[in-house]
C-alpha cells in the first residue's frame, strides 16, 4: 500500500483528520464541525492523495457534503452493516454511533479484553467491549463541557470556566467552587458508572481506554483508567479499513 488512507471523525463538536500509513497514524488536522466546508475535505483530498477514505460521523448534513465533495467510489462510511470483526449483542445495532464502533474497534485491535472505553466527547459514552470481542452496549452522560456551560447559561451570576485541575477541594472563589464540583465531582460520576459496569461483568479485570477532550484532565488522577488514547477512534477506522480490503 504506498498511498496513505485518509481517516476523518466528524463529531457533534469537532471534526478530527488523520492519516495513516502501515507504520503509523498521524492527526493532521481539527476543526469545528460548524465551520467544515467542502473546501476543506477537497484540500485534504487533493494535499494528501489518499487511495481512500474512511469516515466515522454522527452529524448528517455533514456527512452529506463529504460525500458531495469527494469521490463516493473511493470513501467507506463505517456503519454496523459493514464486516467487522466486532459481534454486535445489541437490540438496535444501527443505532450505535460510528465514532463509538470505531472506539470499539480499535479497542479489540491494540488492547486486552474485556474492556471499556470512554469518549469525553459532546456527550461522555461509555463503549462495553466483552472478552470475546461482543459490542454490549454503553452509557451516556453530559458531557463536561456540556455540564458548566449549562450553569452558565442557566444562572445569572455564575460564570464560563476554563477547565482544569482543581488546586484543592474546597473552592475560595465562584469559579475555583465551580471548578470542583465540574472536575472533581465528574470524576466521581465516572468511578460510579465503571463500578456498576463491573459488577455487571462479574470481573475487576477489564482494560479501561479513555480518548476524547477532556480525557487528560479527568483521567488524571484516575488510577482506574489504563491509558489515554487520543488517536483512538482514528486508529479503529484505519482498524476498520484494513479488516474490509486485507482479511481473508
Amino acid at each position: 500500500m504506498n498511498q496513505p488512507i485518509l481517516l476523518i471523525d466528524i463529531s457533534n463538536s469537532w471534526t478530527k483528520v488523520g492519516l495513516a500509513t502501515p507504520k503509523r497514524i498521524r492527526k493532521i488536522a481539527s476543526v469545528e464541525t460548524s465551520t467544515l466546508h467542502s473546501t476543506h475535505l477537497k484540500k485534504w483530498w487533493r494535499d494528501l492523495n489518499p487511495a481512500h477514505v474512511m469516515v466515522a460521523s454522527v452529524v448528517p448534513k455533514k456527512t452529506q457534503l463529504l460525500l458531495r465533495s469527494l469521490p463516493k467510489k473511493n470513501v467507506t462510511l463505517l456503519n454496523n452493516d459493514l464486516p467487522l470483526p466486532l459481534k454486535i449483542d445489541y437490540p438496535n445495532p444501527s443505532s450505535i454511533g460510528a465514532d463509538r464502533l470505531a472506539n470499539a474497534l480499535a479497542a479489540i485491535s491494540h488492547y486486552p479484553l474485556p474492556a471499556v472505553v470512554i469518549d469525553f466527547g459532546t456527550a461522555v459514552t461509555f463503549d462495553i467491549i466483552s472478552h470475546d470481542k461482543k459490542y454490549l452496549g454503553g452509557v451516556i452522560a453530559p458531557g463536561l463541557n456540556a455540564m458548566t456551560d449549562y450553569l452558565h447559561e442557566k444562572t445569572a451570576l455564575l460564570p464560563k470556566i476554563n477547565l482544569r485541575q482543581p488546586r484543592c477541594a474546597i473552592g475560595k472563589s465562584t469559579e475555583e467552587a465551580m471548578m470542583v464540583g465540574a472536575v472533581i465531582g465528574y470524576r466521581g460520576l465516572i468511578r460510579g458508572i465503571l463500578h456498576e459496569i463491573q459488577k455487571e461483568l462479574k470481573t475487576k479485570k477489564i482494560t479501561i481506554i479513555a480518548t476524547g477532550g477532556q480525557a487528560q484532565l479527568i483521567s488524571k488522577t484516575m488510577h482506574e483508567v489504563s491509558e489515554v488514547n487520543p488517536l483512538l477512534t482514528l486508529e479503529g477506522l484505519y482498524a476498520a479499513y484494513l479488516h474490509q480490503n486485507y482479511s481473508p
